[in-house]
C-alpha cells in the first residue's frame, strides 16, 4: 500500500493508495493542519489512530511519495517514512521521481511541486488542452498543454486568506464562514450577508473572468479541472468547471510511484 502525502502551506494530506488496481484506489484519507515544527513521532502517533480505525497496521504501508511546498515540513516527513515505515520516502522531482513532463515556463525550478504533480494526473485523467484550478492557500490556475507541458498561470490569493485579511484589517467587520448564499441576490440585508456576497460572489466572477481570458489566450477547446477543498462549493453555483477532481494531487502521486515502479521493472 503507499502512503501518499501533500504538504501544502494550510494542511496536509495523508492518503492511503491501493497500488493494485488497474487505476490508483484511494482507500483511506486524512487531513492536519501544517506545522513545520511537528516532529516525525506526533505524525507517527496520529497515523496510527488512523491506520487502525481503517482497520489496518503500519505494515500495510510500503512504500511513502510526497510532494511539499513547505521546504521546513519535508525533513519530519522523511524521518516518518524511514523511521516508523520503513522505507525512503520519495519526493516528487527528485530522483528517482522526476516530472516526467516538460515545465515550460521562464523559470522551471520555481514551479510548485504540486502544480506540476496536478498537472501530471489532469493529463492522465483528460485530453487536450487543460486548465487546472487548486483552491488552497492560494488559488492557482495552471494552463497544460495537449501534449501533457506545463505551459504557466495565475496565482490569485485563496478564498479563505481574502477574508482574513478583510476581517484583519476592517476593526468592525465579524468572521465569518465561506458558505454558498441562499440565494442569487446580491444585495445583502446585513454586514454577514453582503460579506459573504462580497467574498462568494466575487470569488465565482473573479474565475469566470480569468477562466474566460484564458481561454481566449489558448484559443484552442480547452478543458477545466478544479481541485481543492472548495472547489465542490464553489461548483454549486458556476458552470466554469467541466469536471471535480477532489484527490487530483494524491492521484498525481500515485500515478508518479507507479510510473516508477514500471521503470524499475
Amino acid at each position: 500500500m503507499l502512503l501518499a502525502i501533500d504538504a501544502g502551506n494550510t494542511n496536509i494530506v495523508f492518503a492511503l493508495v491501493d497500488q493494485s488496481a488497474a487505476r490508483p484506489l484511494i482507500r483511506a484519507r486524512w487531513r492536519i493542519a501544517t506545522d513545520p515544527r511537528r516532529t516525525a513521532d506526533e505524525y507517527a502517533v496520529w497515523l496510527h489512530q488512523l491506520l487502525q480505525l481503517e482497520g489496518l497496521d503500519r505494515g500495510a504501508v510500503d512504500a511513502v511519495i510526497l510532494c511539499t511546498v513547505v521546504p521546513r515540513a519535508l525533513h519530519n516527513l522523511e524521518v516518518l517514512a524511514s523511521k516508523y515505515f520503513g522505507c525512503e520516502a520519495l519526493v516528487a522531482g527528485r530522483a528517482p521521481v522526476e516530472w516526467g513532463i516538460r515545465l515550460d515556463v521562464a523559470e522551471p525550478k520555481s514551479v510548485g511541486g504540486d502544480r506540476a504533480v496536478n498537472t501530471i494526473a489532469a493529463h492522465a485523467l483528460a485530453e487536450g488542452d487543460l486548465i487546472v484550478i487548486d483552491f488552497g492557500t492560494a488559488t492557482t490556475f495552471d494552463v497544460v498543454d495537449y501534449a501533457g507541458a506545463y505551459k504557466g498561470g495565475i496565482i490569485a490569493p485563496g478564498i479563505n486568506l481574502s477574508l482574513d485579511a478583510l476581517v484583519a484589517a476592517a476593526a468592525k467587520l465579524p468572521r465569518i464562514a465561506i458558505a454558498a448564499p441562499l440565494g442569487a441576490g446580491v444585495i445583502g440585508r446585513t454586514t454577514e450577508d453582503q460579506m459573504l456576497i462580497g467574498i462568494y460572489w466575487g470569488y465565482v466572477a473573479m474565475l469566470e473572468g480569468l477562466v474566460a481570458r484564458l481561454k481566449a489566450e489558448i484559443a484552442r477547446p480547452v478543458t477545466v479541472i478544479a481541485t481543492g477543498g472548495l472547489a465542490t462549493l464553489l461548483a454549486q453555483h458556476t458552470s466554469v468547471f467541466d469536471r471535480v477532481e477532489p484527490d487530483l494531487t494524491i492521484t498525481g502521486l500515485a500515478l508518479m510511484h507507479r510510473r516508477l515502479l514500471t521503470v524499475q521493472g
